[in-house]
């Protein structure tokens, strides 16, 4: 009973493919009511046929002006309250450090840090609101580890486990509980670019994990469930990667 998420509402940002959609369907498997955002409709219709017929599905970019309100409004006039945001919503660029133009970082960072924190100042209101509320921000295995093609991508996954520190110690006693999950290797259209462009980066990457394999993006559901229940209700502050052993070979 302490995984049930019946009567909570979830928000996956980027929730329409790959790590996100993995996520939703585990959180609206253990009960929640769900809305998911992408920016790409056939994605989004394509995600609809795999998860509850009542999900809330919002075509949305998050880096546009304005967007998060909407997606945020959206969700209250559905449901009248929010429990769980899940910031996935993500992108890379893959150049190396010397070849990174300012729009380059600038996209990069807008997606993975700034529209996280706009999504998430945004949904406060909500969160605090039934003091049940939780916080999972996407980072990466490149929070703590460095790539020389993804300078942009691995300073924002960075950031993004500071970023979960100062919210969970700056929420704890409202009741939010503020996580971050650092997926490994997953095979998702993300990596898809990156084993198009690297020869070998899959055998290598695979080779690399204790486990032998990339993950799949349901490897990521259970804890998504987990933090989002009441059975991770003491756990904040935290950044758990998701990687098959990658980070504990060192």
């Amino acid at each position: 009973m302490m995984w049930d998420l019946s009567g909570r509402v979830a928000l996956v940002t980027g929730g329409n493919g790959g790590i996100g959609l993995g996520m939703a369907k585990a959180l609206a498997a253990n009960g929640a009511a769900l809305a998911i955002t992408g920016r790409n409709a056939a994605k989004n219709e394509a995600a609809a046929k795999e998860l509850p017929g009542q999900t809330l599905v919002i075509e949305a970019d998050l880096t546009a002006k304005g967007a998060h309100e909407r997606v945020l409004d959206e969700v209250r006039n559905r449901h009248g309250r929010l429990d769980i945001l899940v910031n996935n919503a993500g992108t890379n660029i893959r150049k190396r450090p010397e070849e990174v133009t300012d729009a380059d970082w600038e996209t990069v960072l807008d997606t993975n840090l700034g529209s996280l924190m706009r999504m998430t100042r945004g949904a406060y209101p909500m969160l605090k609101q039934h003091r049940v509320g939780r916080v999972i921000n996407i980072g990466s295995i490149l929070s703590i580890f460095g790539m020389p093609f993804s300078p942009a991508y691995g300073a924002s996954k960075g950031a993004v486990v500071q970023y979960t520190k100062s919210l969970a110690t700056a929420w704890a006693a409202e009741g939010i509980t503020v996580n971050a999950v650092l997926p490994g290797w997953i095979e998702t259209e993300l990596t898809d670019g990156a084993r198009a462009t690297v020869p070998g980066l899959y055998e290598r990457q695979a080779a690399r994990t204790p486990m032998g394999r990339w993950g799949k993006p349901d490897d990521l559901g259970g804890i998504a469930a987990f933090l989002a229940s009441d059975a991770a209700g003491f756990v904040t502050g935290t950044a758990i990667p998701v990687d098959g052993g990658f980070a504990a070979m060192g």
